[in-house]
C-alpha cells in the first residue's frame, strides 16, 4: 500500500517540505500520497502580499538574502528566475535614530571612526575588541553579556540592540548568542574574536576568488518578487494543489495500529484520518496543543518556545510632499531613546515596485517583546502612534493616502538563553515517535532561507526513514 505523508501547516514551511518530498521521492522512483491541511482559507501564511491601491504591503516578510543559496537554489528549480526583484542600491543604507535624530550606520572601518552615532569611548572600546575576554565554558551565552564582553555597553545599546530588535523583536539580554547567531557564535570560537575572524574571513574570499567586502549590513542582497513575496508560495501552494486542503485544523494527534491519528476540524466539522508520517510545519505553540495527548513532555517543551507580538503598519503617501527623501533602507531604534515604535523600512525605496509611481510606501514596526501592549491596539490608535512616531522619526507630517495595520499576535518565535536545550528535549522525545517530525521557523532559524533549508532536509530525512528496510 503506498504510504501517506501528512504535513499540517501551509506556510512556507510546509510547502517547501512538500515540494523537497515530491522531488526526492520521484528521483528515487517511490511514491506516497502527500496531504497538505491549512487551518487557513489560503496558504502561504506570514508570506502574503496585500494589494490595495496600487500598493504593494507586505503582510509579514520583506524577502529573502542571497548570502545563503538556499532559497536562490529553490526560485531556480521552481523555474521563476525571471520574477525576482532585487533591491535597489539604496538597501544597504541603513539607519539608527539616536540622540533625536537618524545616523547612518557606518559600512567600513573608516566611515565608523568618523561617525558620531557612538561616542569617541564607545568606538575605542570597539577598537579593543581583539584582546576581549574570551566566552565563558560550557555557557548559552545571551547577546546582551555577548556584546558587552567584546565590543562594551555602547555598542550593545546603539548597534546590537536595534539588530536584535529589526530580526526578532526580542531582547538581547535574553536571546541566545548561539541559537540566535551561530555564524557569530561559531566566529569568536574558531577565530579568537570578530576582527580576527572577519580579516580571517576576508583573506579566505580573496583566495578563492570572492571581491566582495565586508559590510555593516547581513551580506548578500535582499530579494523579493516582481509580485511581492506570496509569489513563492502561490506558485508552490499552485504546484501542490491536489493534496492541499484549507480551512482543515489539525486539533490533536495520537497514535493507533502503529500509525498516526489525526483529529481534524474542517468547516466546524469533526474527521479523522491516519498517516505513516506527519509533520506539524505549524507554530510551536500550535504543534504543542496538538501534541498533548501523544506526549505531554514534547508538548511541554514546546511551550517553552514564546513568541513576540508584533503589528506592521503601512503607510503609503504622495512623495512630492513627504519632506523625507527615503533615501535608504530604513532605520531601527534603540530602546534607550524609549520611542513608540520599533523602526521602519522604506519599502519604496527598497522594492521600487512596492509602490505606484510618484508614491512612497513606509512600513513601520511596532511592539515586540520591547512594547507588547502597543502591539495589540485597536488599528486606528495603532496608525496614529505610528503617524506621530514617523513625523518624530523623520519629519514627515504630511497625511497619508493609505493606512493598514496587520497585527501578529504571536509574531516571531524567540530563540531564548536555554533554546537549545530545549531542542535537545524535543528530538530526545520525538525519538520515540518514528515519523513524526516539527519543522518550522521555531527551531532552527526564522530566515526564509533557514526555513527553505530546514524543510529540504526535513523531507529528505522523511524519505529515508519512512522507506528503511526494517533491521
Amino acid at each position: 500500500m503506498m504510504p501517506r505523508i501528512v504535513i499540517a501547516g501551509a506556510g512556507i514551511s510546509g510547502l517547501c517540505t512538500a515540494h523537497y518530498l515530491v522531488k526526492v521521492l520521484s528521483a528515487a522512483g517511490r511514491e506516497a500520497e502527500i496531504l497538505i491541511f491549512e487551518t487557513e482559507k489560503e496558504p502561504g501564511g506570514k508570506m502574503r502580499t496585500i494589494r490595495d491601491g496600487g500598493f504593494n504591503l507586505e503582510w509579514g516578510p520583506n524577502g529573502f538574502l542571497t548570502n545563503k543559496p538556499y532559497s536562490l537554489d529553490l526560485v531556480r528549480e521552481l523555474g521563476i528566475e525571471g520574477r525576482l526583484a532585487p533591491s535597489s542600491d539604496l538597501a544597504r543604507k541603513r539607519f539608527i535614530y539616536s540622540g533625536g535624530r537618524l545616523h547612518r550606520l557606518p559600512e567600513t572601518p573608516q566611515s565608523f571612526f568618523a561617525s558620531d552615532l557612538l561616542s569617541l569611548a564607545g568606538r575605542l572600546r570597539i577598537l579593543w575588541e581583539p584582546f576581549a575576554q574570551g566566552p565563558p565554558p560550557g555557557v548559552d551565552e545571551s547577546l546582551g553579556d555577548f556584546a558587552r564582553r567584546r565590543l562594551g555597553p555602547e555598542a550593545l545599546e546603539k548597534l546590537l540592540d536595534p539588530m536584535v530588535t529589526g530580526i526578532y523583536a526580542g531582547d538581547p539580554d535574553k536571546m541566545s548568542l548561539r541559537s540566535c547567531f551561530p555564524l557569530i557564535h561559531d566566529l569568536e570560537r574558531k577565530y579568537g574574536g570578530l576582527v580576527k575572524g572577519m580579516v580571517s574571513l576576508q583573506r579566505e574570499r580573496r583566495k578563492a576568488g570572492e571581491k566582495r567586502g565586508m559590510s555593516a549590513g547581513p551580506g548578500g542582497i535582499l530579494m523579493s518578487f516582481d509580485d511581492g513575496v506570496q509569489t513563492l508560495t502561490d506558485v508552490l501552494s499552485g504546484l501542490l494543489s491536489e493534496g492541499l486542503h484549507t480551512n482543515v485544523a489539525v486539533e490533536s494527534v495520537t497514535r493507533r495500529d502503529g500509525r498516526f491519528l489525526l483529529s481534524l476540524l474542517e468547516g466546524g466539522q469533526r474527521g479523522e484520518i491516519d498517516t505513516d508520517a506527519l509533520v506539524l510545519a505549524i507554530p510551536a505553540y500550535a504543534a504543542s496543543g496538538a501534541l498533548t495527548a501523544l506526549d505531554p513532555g514534547i508538548s511541554e517543551a514546546l511551550s517553552a518556545i514564546p513568541y513576540s507580538p508584533v503589528s506592521v503598519v503601512a503607510l503609503g503617501y504622495e512623495q512630492a510632499g513627504m519632506g523625507n527623501p527615503l533615501d535608504g533602507f530604513g532605520f531601527l531604534i534603540p530602546r534607550g531613546e524609549k520611542r513608540k515604535i520599533l523602526g521602519a523600512l522604506w519599502d519604496s525605496s527598497v522594492f521600487p515596485n512596492r509602490a505606484p509611481d510618484g508614491k512612497a510606501l513606509i512600513r513601520a514596526i511596532v511592539g515586540g517583546v520591547r512594547s507588547p501592549e502597543l502591539a495589540s491596539l485597536p488599528a486606528g490608535a495603532l496608525i496614529h502612534l505610528t503617524l506621530e512616531e514617523i513625523a518624530v522619526t523623520m519629519g514627515v507630517t504630511a497625511p497619508p493616502v493609505l493606512s493598514r495595520a496587520f497585527f501578529h499576535e504571536k509574531g516571531i518565535p524567540q530563540y531564548l538563553v536555554g533554546h537549545g536545550k530545549v531542542l535537545e528535549r524535543i528530538d530526545a522525545r520525538l525519538a520515540e515517535f518514528p515519523g513524526l517530525y516539527l519543522n518550522s521557523n521555531a527551531y532552527r532559524g526564522i530566515a526564509l532561507n533557514d526555513c527553505v533549508l530546514q524543510s529540504r532536509l526535513t523531507a529528505e530525512r522523511i524519505a529515508r526513514e519512512l522507506y528503511a528496510s526494517p533491521t
